[in-house]
């Protein structure tokens, strides 16, 4: 009798998915537009024209920029727009929100890049518990993409799973 030890997980034909590999690159920050009202309150068009006039925009040179205003003040549209218009040329992305929303419209476009064919009839896991916290959004959107495709769908790692979906057995 042989002591050999079998990987029953390797030879299972499970197939993983680790979200963490679906985060974008790149520095993460917020702009706060508190700082540049009078007040904390009141905008000042003239006072804030010329604050993106004069502002040092490559500061933001391909970061990842959640727009958002923390003070408890009506800001029109169109100063959200002006903001973004002058991050454009240097920020790899911005969006209005806060980081977390930044995070999770990020994963969002990046899963809709995913090819959920390479999963026909696959039994999937869904990698838990990793080092880097993605939003449960991309959790969400995963799951209800692979759903259509994926034989299993199951939670955790290959060897401690939680299983979350099996596709009716089709009678041919």
């Amino acid at each position: 009798m042989d002591n050999e030890i079998i990987n029953k997980v390797a030879g299972s034909g499970i197939v993983s998915i680790d979200l963490e590999s679906f985060i974008t690159p790149g520095e993460r920050i917020v702009f706060d537009i508190k700082p540049l009202l009078f007040h904390e309150l009141i905008l000042k068009e003239q006072d804030f024209r010329n604050f993106i006039k004069t502002h040092n925009w490559s500061a933001y040179d391909n970061k990842l920029v959640a727009l958002t205003c923390t003070a408890d003040a009506i800001v029109p549209t169109w100063a959200y727009m002006l903001l973004a218009l002058a991050l454009e040329p240097y920020a790899q992305r911005v969006v209005f929100g806060t980081l977390n929303e930044l995070e999770t419209l990020l994963f969002a476009e990046r899963l809709a890049q995913l090819n959920v064919a390479e999963f026909k009839d696959a039994r999937v896991v869904v990698k838990g518990c990793g080092d880097k916290t993605i939003p449960i959004n991309a959790y969400l959107q995963l799951s209800t993409m692979l759903k259509p495709m994926a034989k299993s769908i199951m939670y955790g790692e290959p060897c401690s799973t939680v299983p979350l979906y099996k596709a009716a057995k089709s009678s041919s």
